[in-house]
């Protein structure tokens, strides 16, 4: 058989496979979060609200931009004196409001990267939302204006071999068709750096970056 021939087969099964795998992942997802009721099961594997947990304080004011159904900024309001959440998504939001409340919670439908914020917040939660932003530098810039620091989690491209290898084939290789970008620890800095944020403190957990993320 022709190499050429071979090389053609090879791309087409590639492709297929890599079709069937992306589906089957967000079929998956979905299903989880159905026998979740609504919860996604990430959410108990990987703990990450714990992060956020140990990163504020109790007499903190936190932000949560791109708060979906709300757990987070629930959980979160246990801890500190008040919590806003800010989403786009008008359901998310009406779920939101109808699940979780307490006196010091608050919900908002909005776009968060024009959203005028009238008051500054100890903290910022963006938890894996910054990768949803395609003018991320300019997004960043703004947050200078409303907090001194961000608790920040973001998916990483080297999470395992196989995004990578996709990616450098020119195949799907991202977690969410939505995504403008999925990170590695060096480009993750050079927009922090470009925006005058820095990580003050890190860890990877479950192919994730979760930072503590400071001015210049």
């Amino acid at each position: 058989m022709n190499p050429l021939n071979n090389e053609k087969i090879n791309y087409w099964l590639t492709r297929i496979f890599v079709f069937l795998y992306n589906f089957s992942y967000a079929a998956l997802s979905s299903l989880a979060v159905r026998f979740g009721r609504g919860v996604h099961p990430k959410y108990r594997i990987l703990k990450y609200h714990e992060f956020f947990l140990e990163n504020i304080l109790s007499e903190d004011s936190v932000v949560d931009i791109g708060s979906g159904s709300g757990l987070i900024a629930f959980e979160v309001s246990k801890k500190v004196k008040n919590v806003v959440g800010i989403e786009i998504d008008e359901n998310k939001i009406k779920l939101a409001k109808k699940t979780y409340k307490r006196h010091n919670l608050e919900f908002i439908q909005g776009d968060a990267i024009t959203y005028p914020f009238k008051e500054k917040f100890d903290a910022v939660i963006l938890s894996n939302v910054l990768e949803h932003i395609e003018k991320r530098i300019n997004f960043l810039q703004s947050l200078h204006k409303i907090s001194d620091k961000i608790l920040l989690r973001v998916p990483l491209v080297t999470r395992d071999w196989l995004p990578v290898y996709l990616k450098s084939r020119g195949f799907e290789y991202r977690l969410d068709k939505t995504h403008f970008i999925e990170y590695t620890i060096d480009n993750l800095n050079k927009e922090l750096k470009k925006s005058c944020w820095k990580i003050s403190f890190s860890e990877i957990c479950f192919g994730e970056i979760w930072g503590v993320v400071k001015p210049v």
